[in-house]
Parts: structure tokens; C-alpha cells; sequence
């Protein structure tokens, strides 16, 4: 764990506003749920194509839910706070390639 520290605590990068939506799983974990539900009633994928395209579909379905309504994950105002935050620095788990 302590190896493991600044991946771990890789979300203090952010603006204090951003900490609790970004240390939560919630959000992978709810479209892996819808994933999960509409492979369900396709039952077995002809081609890996196929799966694919439901995926993105998937994806595309909940990226416009999010831009269309009103609830938006990250409001522009605390996205705008990143502005403050940007670091030019190392970053965890990201690798230069230098």
C-alpha cells in the first residue's frame, strides 16, 4: 500500500468540489450494470462486432442522458475550478515515455 500511495491518492490532484465523484466507482460500476442488462436480452453475440456495437451504444446512450439533462455529473462551474488546479508536473500512473 504504501508503494501504492500516490496512485491511491491520485484524486487530491483535483479541486476538493471533484473528491467525492472521483473516488467513487459508482458511475463505472453503473455502466457495467446497463452493459450487463442489455447483453442479457441479446443472450449470445454473433461476432465480437456485435458486441461492439452494443457497448458503444451503450456508452453513446448514457453520454447523451448525461449532456441532455440537467444532471450533470461534473457542473461546469467545478470544471472550471481545474483551470486553477492544472499541474505540470509527474503524474501517478502516467508514464511520459521519456
Amino acid at each position: 500500500m504504501d508503494q501504492a500511495k500516490s496512485e491511491v491518492l491520485a484524486f487530491t490532484a483535483f479541486p476538493k468540489a471533484h473528491w467525492r465523484k472521483i473516488w467513487s466507482t459508482n458511475p463505472l460500476e453503473r455502466v457495467n450494470k446497463e452493459i450487463k442488462r442489455r447483453s442479457r436480452v441479446v443472450g449470445i453475440f454473433p461476432n465480437t462486432a456485435a458486441v461492439i456495437r452494443l457497448v458503444g451504444a451503450v456508452l453513446i446512450d448514457m453520454h447523451d442522458e448525461w449532456i441532455a439533462s440537467d444532471r450533470r455529473y461534473l457542473s461546469e462551474e467545478s470544471m472550471a475550478l481545474l483551470n486553477d488546479a492544472v499541474d505540470i508536473g509527474a503524474h501517478a500512473a502516467i508514464d511520459s515515455g521519456e
